[in-house]
């Protein structure tokens, strides 16, 4: 989001700048022309008061001697026309002085301007022939026109008898126009840069505290209930927002800490009694007749003994959840390996073989303290459990091939599985498949590793094996690099 607001906001100055620098250079541009044209027209006009005045060779003599110097000085071109179009004096060489001769062709016989010639010289020469003077000339830019013609009525109002048509090179003054638009343009970068500096400052500003509500979210969302904003820069709007996030996440950890006390406490006060339960019907045991109250005593015991399991992982959930562990680098490996020897005894007397398919050594992962183990504990119990004898349970662990994970260990079985539509609930608290309602456990195991695996940055996914039973994947975040 920074670099968007960023990008608009530049976009923005750009466009301003544009805005603004075009059209002064453009300003200067048609000004600089304008001072050529007045600077020029004044000697056309003292050059058109000569003819004006010339009677005699001399006086047509001092005529051609002042444009020869004027020419020669500003290397421009200068033709004096008389009323009928003929050249009356002519002075100058090279492009200028062919572009001025090119105006003083007689639009009266119906041709051309010659190669290199100018239509606006013509049109100025016509109006000048007419009593006009040229008031305006294209505007100078770098790249052209190269030479501009101007000319200058020779009498006035009725009394016209020839016109002073000048072609001028504009080499100077372009040059001018490029060095103005090169400061110009200078300027105009640099005040967009020391925009965009302060545009940068302003974004940063505006951001820091949205991504410290960002990240507090993130944290706060992977279950850590202590994550706080704790920037106190930005608009009065995001301060109040940080402020107004910090006292609900104080209100949700409250009420999450008390729900989460109680069921603790609720737990731990219930063991007690139900100890003394359990204990007390065992007691009575032998004192039971044979018959159909023994059974009935039998049922109310197991009964007892499940309730004592399912307050233990209520107690167990309970410490996981408000647990204060930060994640940290473990050995995958080395965890894997001593759970399936403490579990291999297990198997072996339940008639269902335990096995490794593969073990990545020197596989690590960043996770709350023994994590791995003990969320391996849950799924090979839950695996002992529902795997009827002589079936095979297989433990991998490797390295995730996708990149997605620091470290994959998966637990496949084929027992009898679970059907597609129930797959999602067995990771959720209490749940039961219908088939295997009469199977020892609380319905917390599963519920359990998964939180421990949330809380350590990974997740539980699971799937059916093919052709049949149950496949569980632990998937655990790589440990910071270094």
């Amino acid at each position: 989001m920074r670099r968007r607001l960023l990008a608009v906001l530049m976009v923005l100055m750009g466009v301003a700048a544009l805005l603004l620098c075009v059209p002064l250079a453009d300003a200067y541009a048609r000004g600089r022309t304008e001072h050529l044209l007045l600077q020029r027209r004044s000697e056309a006009v003292r050059f058109a008061d000569l003819a004006d005045r010339m009677r005699t060779a001399a006086d047509r003599a001092e005529l051609s001697a002042e444009i020869g110097r004027y020419a020669q000085l500003y290397g421009a071109g200068v033709v004096v026309v008389d009323s009928a179009g003929a050249a009356v004096a002519r002075a100058g060489t090279g492009p200028a002085a062919e572009a001025a001769a090119d105006a003083a062709t007689d639009a009266g016989t119906g041709t051309e301007p010659a190669a290199g010639g100018s239509a606006e010289g013509a049109e100025a020469r016509r109006r000048a022939l007419t009593g006009r003077s040229t008031d305006r000339l294209p505007t100078l830019r770098p790249w052209g026109p190269r030479t501009v013609v101007l000319a200058e009525p020779v009498g006035r109002d009725e009394r016209v008898s020839g016109a002073v048509l000048m072609a001028v090179p504009t080499g100077a003054a372009r040059r001018d126009v490029t060095v103005r638009w090169s400061l110009i343009a200078a300027g105009a970068f640099a005040a967009f840069a020391a925009a965009a500096l302060v545009a940068a400052g302003i974004t940063r500003w505006l951001m820091r505290p949205v991504l410290d509500l960002d990240r507090a979210v993130g944290r706060l969302t992977a279950g850590s209930l202590q994550a706080r904003a704790v920037s106190d820069t930005g608009p009065p709007e995001l301060r109040r927002l940080r402020q107004h996030f910090n006292t609900m996440a104080e209100a949700m950890a409250d009420s999450i800490g008390r729900q989460r006390d109680f069921v603790a406490d609720a737990s731990h006060q219930l063991r007690n009694p139900l100890a003394t339960l359990v204990l007390q019907l065992e007691n009575v045991e032998p004192h039971v007749a044979p018959g159909p109250g023994l059974a009935e005593h039998g049922r109310a015991l197991d009964e007892a003994e499940r309730l004592e399991e399912l307050l233990d992982g209520l107690l167990a959930l309970a410490r996981v959840e408000s647990g204060t562990a930060e994640p940290a680098d473990e050995d995958v490996s080395r965890a894997v390996r001593d759970r399936m020897t403490a579990w291999a005894p297990v198997f072996r007397a339940a008639g269902v073989e335990l096995a490794s398919t593969g073990l990545t050594e020197g596989l690590r992962a960043r996770a709350l303290p023994d994590a791995a183990g003990r969320i391996l504990d849950a799924l090979l119990d839950n695996a002992v459990k529902f795997v009827p004898r002589g079936g095979r349970v297989e433990v991998r662990a490797a390295r995730a091939a996708d990149g997605s994970a620091g470290a994959v260990v998966r637990v496949s079985d084929d027992g009898p599985g679970v059907p597609q539509e129930q797959l999602p609930l067995l990771l959720r608290r209490f749940a039961r498949s219908p088939e295997h309602q009469n199977v020892p456990g609380s319905g917390l195991g599963l519920a359990i590793a998964d939180e421990i695996a949330r809380l350590s940055g990974g997740r539980i996914d699971v799937r059916g094996n093919d052709p049949h039973g149950l496949v569980v994947e632990l998937r655990l975040p790589s440990p910071p690099a270094g």
